[in-house]
């Protein structure tokens, strides 16, 4: 190969790798805090900007990442039970955590509406849903019980039902006057102006269901599994997964970036973020 020949293959190599260095460094971020204290997320919630999001681990201990600014945590702070979710306020400048017992704690410009942190659940509570307002939140318990505060209303629930498999979370319409609730064998439950546009509840899945998120419309929605695997139903596209990426296999929830993608997160320390949008 002439001199020339191998300066090309030496310019092409590098053009190959650079945007392979840059795509590890905006998608492989650090989870917990400090180097040496890190530990496994449980709960996210995206900007509304779409620019950053937050982890929460069980202790309350937030991490801000990207564009999100840090408004508090519950660090030192001892808990009845340990915190299992978050949820952004309409602003982005401020978020909820919930506990497993119902407590919820607010941050930022997140009001606090009240909490189920005083009363003897059947089930643990799995998750809580801001309204688009922001104005009140719901939370869902491990049976599929949903407990309505603020502006949000009580629409319906699965706490008398007998479930194949746990409740996992849940996503609100955008009108406010709906919700999903999903299972961990992807079973989808449809109250209020929420339509039911398919579910993976007959499908043999490699690994539970952690999450659901619905498109911007509302006529469709995202659900994602433990190893990163995403579903998509109604018009919400299929626009790439984290299954089979290395660091995604502990993934624990899926939100909606405006209109343009979605966000998989994972719990483990060093790989925390998928990003994906469509094709222009």
């Amino acid at each position: 190969m002439g001199h020339s020949q191998r300066g090309w293959a030496a310019r092409l190599i590098r053009l190959l790798l650079i945007p392979a260095l840059v795509l590890a460094l905006v998608t492989l971020v650090p989870v917990g805090g400090p180097a040496g204290a890190a530990t496994l997320a449980v709960g996210a919630a995206g900007t509304p900007s779409g620019t950053g999001y937050w982890t929460v681990d069980p202790a309350g201990r937030v991490t801000p990442v990207l564009t999100a600014l840090g408004w508090g945590d519950l660090g030192g702070i001892a808990l009845a039970r340990p915190v299992v979710g978050m949820g952004s306020s309409a602003g982005g400048n401020g978020y909820w955590l919930i506990a497993g017992d119902g407590g919820v704690f607010s941050f930022g410009d997140a009001r606090f509406f009240g909490s189920t942190g005083g009363i003897a659940l059947q089930q643990p509570v799995v998750g809580i849903a801001p309204t688009p307002s922001g104005n009140g939140y719901w939370m869902v318990a491990r049976d599929g019980g949903v407990f309505a505060f603020g502006d949000a209303r009580f629409l319906g629930s699965t706490g008398g039902i007998r479930l194949d498999q746990p409740v996992v979370g849940m996503t609100p319409t955008p009108s406010g006057n709906g919700y999903w609730l999903v299972a961990s064998d992807g079973g989808v439950f449809a109250f209020g102006d929420a339509r039911f546009v398919g579910s993976t509840g007959g499908l043999p899945l490699q690994r539970p269901i952690k999450g659901i998120a619905a498109t911007v419309s509302g006529g469709g929605y995202w659900m994602v599994a433990a190893d990163g695997g995403v579903f998509n139903f109604g018009n919400a596209p299929f626009l790439g997964s984290a299954a089979g990426l290395g660091g995604f296999d502990q993934t624990i929830d899926i939100f909606r970036v405006l209109s343009t993608g979605y966000r998989v997160v994972n719990a483990a320390s060093g790989s925390a973020n998928f990003f994906i949008v469509p094709a222009a």
